[in-house]
């Protein structure tokens, strides 16, 4: 039984004369993970465009490159007309764009953006800098005095919003770090960069190159237990974590909860996850920045059925992607903490009230 969400999104769609006869229409989407509850939402999500009559397959790569590549391959040979790719490595997927363009089809970069390639149609995303933003607002909202011991951790080194979303987080609290009011305690080469307020991405590189979780939870714990490990006890205390997805956070968080030297911590994190939602309500993790999938794969199907019928998607903006400036439309991004999780998760609909326990 399809579920309601799914079956009102194809009634939309349909309203909205985008409703066609599976055999005219083909479209390959390809995600990166079945192994995050993100992902799995996105792909019940992506039914909407199946129950509104189009022939589509969902294939996944599960965070290996050669298989993304042969995913996209095998939906090209099945005559795909468009190619929804959320890149598990934003280079080595410039392959699959050219091919993809080759065979005609059209190239929608699925949240990540395909980087060193022209062949990249539309990007379908939200704005990644902003949301490095909201992790930096929040941690320095909770600062008080100098001296805070700060942690950073980034997501995966090959995926380019990894670099976006520490752009943005350093936008806030390199004045903070500069300043002595934040003192990181797990990365010399961020220690190293402290007075430079803007970073360039080879900066960047070598700041992730230590402190990357790989968007993985077992290595986002590893890497806590070793930092943590590494410092003495006046290096923790109160601290301030900067998470980069729920996932890894949930891990991190779990570590410093459990050493008995840490006396509170701040951790950040985003794709607002229901483990998550959770915890944020037992103030286990302080935030996370709600990115409304629900809007951002809406925006995916419209841009593939506009290809289909020869229109363009509506732009805002543009991103540069090393080799041409590639058209997108950003999805706004929400801040959820505990103070309003109510209203922004529960009375948006996003999840129900009844799912989760002690929610005031």
């Amino acid at each position: 039984m399809k579920s309601s969400s799914v079956i009102l999104s194809a009634l939309l769609l349909a309203a909205n004369g985008i409703a066609a006869p599976a055999a005219d229409l083909s479209v390959g989407i390809v995600l990166p993970t079945k192994d995050q509850t993100r992902w799995l939402q996105d792909e019940v999500r992506f039914q909407a465009l199946k129950a509104a009559g189009y022939n589509i397959e969902i294939l996944w790569s599960q965070n290996d490159p050669a298989k993304e590549k042969a995913n996209v391959e095998s939906l090209l040979t099945k005559g795909a007309k468009v190619i929804i790719l959320c890149a598990v490595d934003s280079a080595a997927a410039a392959a699959s764009a050219n091919e993809a363009h080759a065979s005609g089809a059209k190239v929608i970069a699925y949240d990540r953006l395909i980087m060193n390639t022209p062949n990249v149609d539309f990007y379908v995303t939200f704005d990644s800098v902003q949301v490095g933003e909201a992790w930096g607002k929040y941690l320095v909202g909770q600062a008080k005095g100098k001296g805070n011991n700060l942690y950073l951790y980034a997501g995966a080194a090959s995926d380019n919003n990894a670099f976006l979303f520490f752009q943005g987080a350093w936008n806030y609290l390199q004045p903070k770090i500069a300043d002595g009011t934040f003192v990181v305690k797990n990365s010399s080469e961020a220690v190293a960069l402290k007075g430079k307020a803007k970073l360039d991405r080879a900066d960047e590189a070598k700041i992730i190159g230590q402190v990357t979780t790989n968007w993985s939870f077992n290595d986002a714990k590893s890497k806590a237990e070793a930092n943590l490990t590494a410092v003495g006890k006046s290096d923790k205390g109160n601290v301030f974590v900067l998470g980069p997805n729920d996932d890894t956070s949930r891990a991190i968080g779990d570590v410093f909860a459990i050493d008995k030297d840490v006396t509170h911590y701040f951790i950040t994190g985003q794709d607002a996850e229901p483990q998550s939602i959770q915890y944020i309500i037992d103030g286990k993790q302080s935030m996370t920045v709600l990115k409304d999938t629900r809007t951002l794969v809406s925006d995916a199907i419209k841009a593939s059925v506009g290809y289909l019928k020869g229109q363009k998607p509506a732009q805002t903006t543009t991103y540069d992607n090393g080799k041409a400036q590639i058209a997108a439309k950003p999805t706004a991004i929400v801040t959820v903490t505990k103070e309003n999780v109510k209203q922004t998760i529960f009375e948006s609909g996003y999840y129900k009230i009844t799912d989760y326990k002690n929610v005031k």
